[in-house]
């Protein structure tokens, strides 16, 4: 396990998305944000779009999505943005967006999902947040791999989180269904499969020319937090010393998924972690900082690829 030399990158914590890509020209790739109807997916889409690039938001209710989509176009000038539906843990839908995508696409930023939500299961019995954070992403990501196969050069971005480091896959029941449930290490699980993904995808498509990095986008206030109570916000808003979070806007909180989708600087990069747009270290006991080397770990890594699409493939 490596984390590879770190790319000299100009920008930090507090950069916005729209300062990623200034000077930056997209026009004529394409583009998916998914959950890009809202938070930082609504920030990254808008970043994207100003740089020219053709959108697509990817969302649960395309009302909402229209609504962000009329915006974006204000704000931007770009018109070139389109909404689709995508209900992440809804494999059907998963497979109706990708028949319906056509040409190739440059970048996918994998941004929906839930976090640390009471007990839920899909129809299969799939623990929820693992469903939708990552079983939902796996099989758009694959069955979108020939459309950024013909993109020569494709992005995909999966946005992970610090809370990876509460928990590594739990391979041995990664559904809850004999150890005791617990919001926050379901959801950190999750958080450590995106990011096994983006180390496995990078080394499996790698010949397709499509790279894969994750990334932590900082604590920012959002929809994502509907199952957190009050309380635990406020606890965490609260909190000092080196664990605490720092608390971003939803603009910041884009800007390294931005980073990764577009800049230059990581060209041939892919299989690696970021947060406050720098490729972060490994992670030192007592913070909340880096990435967990189990994170990293190229046999987990695959065998979370061969156990996702055993999972897939069962009816």
């Amino acid at each position: 396990m490596t984390i590879g030399t770190p790319v000299n990158i100009p920008f930090n914590a507090s950069s916005a998305a729209l300062e990623v890509v200034a000077g930056l020209d997209l026009h004529g790739r394409r583009a998916v944000v998914t959950g890009g109807g809202s938070g930082i997916g609504v920030e990254t889409a808008r970043a994207l779009a100003a740089a020219g690039a053709d959108v697509t938001l990817a969302v649960r209710k395309p009302e909402q999505g229209e609504r962000a989509a009329r915006e974006i176009a204000a704000s931007t000038g770009n018109e070139r943005i389109g909404v689709a539906r995508l209900d992440l843990d809804d494999l059907a839908s998963v497979a109706a967006f990708v028949a319906a995508w056509d040409g190739p696409l440059h970048i996918l930023v994998n941004n929906a999902g839930i976090m640390a939500s009471p007990l839920m299961r899909t129809p299969q019995g799939w623990e929820m947040q693992f469903a939708t954070n990552h079983l939902g992403h796996f099989a758009l990501a694959s069955g979108l791999r020939p459309a950024l196969a013909a993109a020569q050069g494709a992005r995909v971005v999966s946005v992970s989180s610090a809370a990876h480091l509460r928990s590594p896959v739990v391979f041995d029941d990664i559904h809850f269904e004999r150890r005791e449930y617990e919001p926050w290490a379901a959801y950190g699980q999750s958080k450590t499969a995106n990011v096994l993904f983006a180390v496995e995808a990078t080394r499996r498509w790698a010949d397709d020319g499509i790279l894969v990095n994750a990334l932590h986008p900082g604590a920012i206030q959002t929809n994502l937090q509907r199952y957190v109570t009050e309380e635990q916000l406020a606890r965490l808003r609260s909190e000092s010393g080196p664990a605490a979070p720092s608390w971003k806007t939803p603009e910041q909180g884009a800007a390294t998924s931005v980073l990764l989708a577009t800049s230059p600087l990581l060209d041939g990069i892919g299989g690696r972690y970021f947060e406050d747009c720098q490729q972060a270290g490994l992670n030192q006991p007592g913070t909340r900082t880096g990435v967990a080397p189990y994170a990293l770990d190229p046999e987990a890594a695959d065998r979370l690829w061969q156990t996702t699409e055993q999972t897939l493939a069962t009816p």
